[in-house]
């Protein structure tokens, strides 16, 4: 019988990666390396018995014992979580009142109240802060010394340095205008046509708002509820300048105080505390993701119908009410601010003489504050011209490929946001000075420039995601097949449609790098302190005697973001795509077609 012979199978050689994944695995190595890493070692340190960081390691659980058995790092933990509770509780309805005022009724001008907002939101934490102390300190505040003229009142009744005046800080920083920005988009999209048949079935305007409207925008507020959740640990220089002068401490100041105020540094109770936090937010961001999950946030379709609703006689006390705010959030702290920097002391107005411009001297004058404003400048713009460049062809990998490994590269991005700045500057003080690599970087501009460029990675991948998702796959197809390559796409097609959105990008980096204290306080030296770190310094003097310094500093940071931002929006208006020159351009090719057409039936004529 013979045997039939079968060919050997075809082997097909081993498929080997593509391009695309090896562009994939370098920026997941990259982004994982400055997310992870400095997690990972405070997490492994946290069990390191050494008493400094360059000594050998040496395992203990001796941390964890201090951190679950001393009591100061308990009442830490309540006390973040006690300042964080009544903050929120106050800010979230007051945010919600002013969104449906802003969004659903007839205000005028409703978009420059809430530009406001967006100020308030853009101002650095440590200059409102600074400019609320000038009016409510115990001893020297404006508001209390012009109360305590009035008669049988010995003393003014307000301090800022106690729970009560940082809650108000924290209310008069960002807490409420950043829930206003969020928010107003959200109730400007719902359908007017719900509030309609609630009104038409008999129920007041507080009814309808009551009944129907904030039901509806549900699903909107726990987005914004759980957002602001993971920034539980996020605040410092708040706590940093009320909290310290009564000895009440939160997550990230008592975590400062550790690595700085005490010789040697107490590493081991810090990384702990750390370590602890580190448990909280990884119970925190997969409740975040499942409560997230289970709503559904349409509230646009095809039968949306938009509408104002008008509050007759409550809608002026209803403006001035929300004006009223929006000056407490801006105006009042800069120019408190600014007419404090010219008082010899604030608040003495017996003592002669009592304005002086002896504090600008002295600020103008000094070597450190000069220092401390290139360094500034250079860090700001910086990463005001880098961030765009570099978040854009990330978002490009994100939105135009299909390359394997997105999903990952967009969870560290999204992951990164719940990692407070105090967690991830002792993070990278440790990987800074135990990497061998990494160590000559310490202390200089350099490593300054990693921290902040890369701080705002989430924010900038996200915004430059919206805008690809609007711009069609035909423009790039188009360059590709007249023979242009991905780089040469990218700087001809892609850079110019994307420019506001870079412009806008480029801003929000400006802005983050000039007020960047927690993330960068621990691995920044005396040479590369920037202007936000010597506020604060002069803030935490211990005599008190640099108040107003302090004021002046902040100003300048002030100064630095508005100008910056009136820039970028001037500049953003005059790029990107005309509509006004698309129209011309029509209207001169309309006009051609139609003369030639005439030249042509003249000459068959």
């Amino acid at each position: 019988m013979l045997g039939i012979r079968r060919k050997p199978a075809l082997t097909l050689p081993a498929r080997m990666p593509s391009a695309g994944g090896y562009v994939i695995a370098v920026l997941i190595f990259v982004f994982g390396l400055y997310i992870l890493y400095p997690v990972v070692l405070i997490f492994i340190n946290s069990f390191n018995g050494a008493t400094l960081i360059r000594e050998p390691f040496t395992f203990t659980f001796e941390n964890w014992r201090a951190a679950f058995t001393e009591p100061g790092i308990s009442e830490v933990i309540r006390n973040t979580f006690f300042i964080y509770f009544l903050y929120t509780v106050i800010s979230f309805p007051i945010a919600i009142g002013i969104a449906w005022l802003l969004a659903r009724t007839r205000m005028r001008f409703s978009y420059g109240l809430e530009f406001m907002f967006w100020v308030s939101f853009m101002m650095p934490t440590i200059a409102t802060t600074i400019g609320w102390t000038y009016l409510l300190d115990p001893n020297v505040g404006l508001i209390n010394r012009i109360v305590s003229w009035l008669p049988f009142v010995d003393k003014g009744p307000f301090n800022i340095y106690s729970i009560p005046g940082i809650v108000w800080a924290h209310l008069m920083a960002n807490a409420v205008s950043q829930k206003v920005m969020l928010l107003t988009p959200a109730f400007r999209n719902m359908n007017v046509a719900l509030e309609e048949a609630a009104r038409v079935s008999g129920a007041s305007n507080w009814r309808t708002m009551l009944r129907v409207t904030l039901p509806v925008m549900i699903p909107a507020m726990t987005v914004v509820f759980m957002l602001n959740v993971v920034r539980v640990f996020q605040s410092f220089e708040l706590e940093q300048i009320l909290g310290r002068p009564i000895g009440f401490y939160v997550y990230s100041t008592k975590i400062f105080q550790f690595v700085r105020d005490f010789e040697p540094p107490r590493y081991g109770s810090a990384t702990a505390l750390a370590s602890l936090t580190l448990i909280i937010i990884a119970v925190a961001i997969p409740l975040q993701r499942w409560l997230l999950s289970r709503r559904q946030y349409t509230t646009v379709t095809g039968q949306f119908k938009p509408g104002l609703i008008d509050l007759g006689k409550w809608q002026p006390a209803a403006w001035a009410a929300v004006a009223a705010l929006a000056a407490l959030l801006t105006i009042v702290p800069i120019l408190t601010l600014l007419g404090g920097s010219f008082m010899t002391r604030v608040g003495w107005f017996n003592v002669t003489p009592v304005f002086t411009l002896r504090h600008w001297t002295e600020v103008l004058g000094d070597r450190y504050f000069m220092q401390a404003l290139r360094t500034t400048i250079t860090l700001s713009l910086t990463t005001a011209i880098l961030s765009p460049v570099l978040f854009s062809m990330v978002a490009y990998v994100l939105v135009r490929t299909r390359w394997r490994g997105r999903v990952i590269l967009d969870s560290l991005f999204w992951m990164s946001a719940s990692i407070p700045g105090m967690l991830a500057g002792l993070g990278l003080l440790w990987a800074f000075l135990r990497t061998p690599f990494l160590t000559p970087l310490f202390g200089t501009i350099y490593a300054l420039l990693l921290v902040v460029i890369l701080q705002g990675k989430l924010t900038s991948t996200q915004l430059i995601k919206g805008a690809f998702l609007q711009l069609g796959g035909d423009l790039e197809e188009a360059s590709r097949v007249s023979g242009a390559g991905w780089l040469r796409t990218y700087f001809r097609i892609w850079l110019p449609l994307l420019m506001p959105t870079l412009v806008l990008i480029g801003t929000i980096n400006f802005v983050l790098s000039a007020q960047a204290t927690a993330s960068i306080i621990l691995i920044a030296s005396r040479d590369t302190t920037t202007l936000s770190i010597l506020a604060l310094e002069k803030m935490t003097h211990a005599d008190g005697i640099l108040l107003e310094q302090a004021g002046i500093v902040s100003l300048f940071i002030v100064g630095m973001t508005v100008v910056v931002a009136l820039a970028a929006r001037r500049f953003g208006l005059r790029i990107g795509v005309s509509h006004e020159m698309r129209e011309s351009r029509a209207g001169e090719r309309r006009g051609a077609e139609t003369a030639a057409a005439a030249t042509a039936q003249t000459g068959i004529r």
